[in-house]
């Protein structure tokens, strides 16, 4: 076999990435959790990151728009919608920002609850904290990204923020928002960072009321400041460290997981069949199991946590808990929600 012609692929200037089109994803559990894209591109200039030569500017979609998809998604029978995008915190379309979309979007009908996919922590304001613990619409959950605890590594990675601006996010946050989750992004063995720096990450993390981390380690990118930087840190040294944060995760994510013991959480079952068993998440993204029930698949129902199994909590019953207490909550967060 004989190709004749190389194959041509066009790739437009990043510069021409003005517009916005519909996107949406779906997990391959049922018609439970969406994946909502309303916002792309990035105008930061973090020097580790390739994404605004490859994404173009930021730009979001039209809020009209975001409304209209998102009631076609609820229609659609899904009961979570996330809300993704390169940079969504930066959403901006005309007069609206991305604090004044979400008033908009728990504004619709329809049961439903929202979840923001990442936001970083000088874009994570004291009024989007404030409407996540006023409307239970949003779930109190929020992923923020750190990548380092060492100052002078934050200012090498060209972050937007510094250290002490993000310790007061988080500790706003969790003063603020009832059993409030926090996962945070952390980069490891970027150039620069030795291994003072890494234990200034390390403890910086150790002593944050975060729920899990996401730990990456860094790589080279072509055509990043990082790329050319001297004090690269080597391969293995960089695992180790990879190792360490994500031992710590583990920690973390159990520590919170037995916080809620004891508690009613509100929870969305998918439908696979793990051998028998179920999962679902809680509004604070807490994985839950129990044995399967048809019935509560991609429905929402108050459970009471009895337990922590394998760093998965589990519930005293395959059940709603009793209508008088379910039907309390909704009450309760009809009178938030209007």
């Amino acid at each position: 076999f004989e190709k004749n012609e190389l194959s041509c692929i066009y790739v437009a200037p990043t510069e021409d990435l003005d517009s916005f089109n519909f996107s949406s994803s779906t997990e391959a559990d049922g018609r439970t959790r969406a994946f909502f894209k309303i916002q792309d591109g990035c105008d930061y200039k973090c020097s580790f990151c390739t994404i605004p030569l490859a994404r173009g500017k930021s730009r979001s979609m039209n809020p009209d728009e975001v409304e209209n998809q998102f009631k076609k998604i609820i229609a659609d029978g899904y009961k979570e919608i996330i809300l993704t995008g390169v940079n969504v915190g930066d959403y901006n379309f005309g007069e609206t920002d991305f604090y004044n979309l979400l008033k908009r979007i728990v504004k619709i009908e329809g049961d439903f609850r929202l979840r923001i996919s990442s936001i970083e922590p000088n874009l994570l304001t004291d009024d989007i904290i404030q409407l996540t613990t006023d409307n239970p619409k949003i779930c109190n959950h929020f992923h923020i990204p750190l990548q380092s605890g060492s100052p002078e590594v934050l200012k090498l990675m060209q972050r937007r923020y510094t250290v002490e601006h993000y310790f007061d996010r988080i500790q706003k946050a969790v003063s603020t928002v009832k059993d409030l989750g926090i996962g945070v992004d952390v980069i490891v063995g970027s150039p620069g960072e030795t291994e003072e720096h890494f234990l200034e990450t390390y403890n910086f993390l150790k002593e944050l009321p975060i729920s899990y981390l996401h730990v990456f380690t860094f790589s080279e990118r072509p055509n990043t400041k990082a790329f050319e930087m001297p004090g690269k840190v080597d391969v293995a040294e960089r695992k180790r460290r990879n190792n360490m944060l994500r031992v710590l995760s583990e920690k973390k994510k159990n520590e919170f997981y037995r916080k809620m013991v004891g508690k009613e959480l509100k929870i969305l079952f998918e439908e696979e069949n793990y051998h028998g068993f179920m999962k679902g998440f809680s509004s604070n993204y807490v994985r839950v199991k129990t044995k399967y029930d048809e019935s509560l698949i991609n429905k929402f129902s108050f459970q009471k946590i009895n337990g922590v199994d394998d760093n998965i909590c589990t519930i005293s019953s395959s059940k709603a808990l009793s209508e008088g207490g379910l039907n309390e909550n909704s009450e309760t967060e009809n009178k938030l929600a209007g």
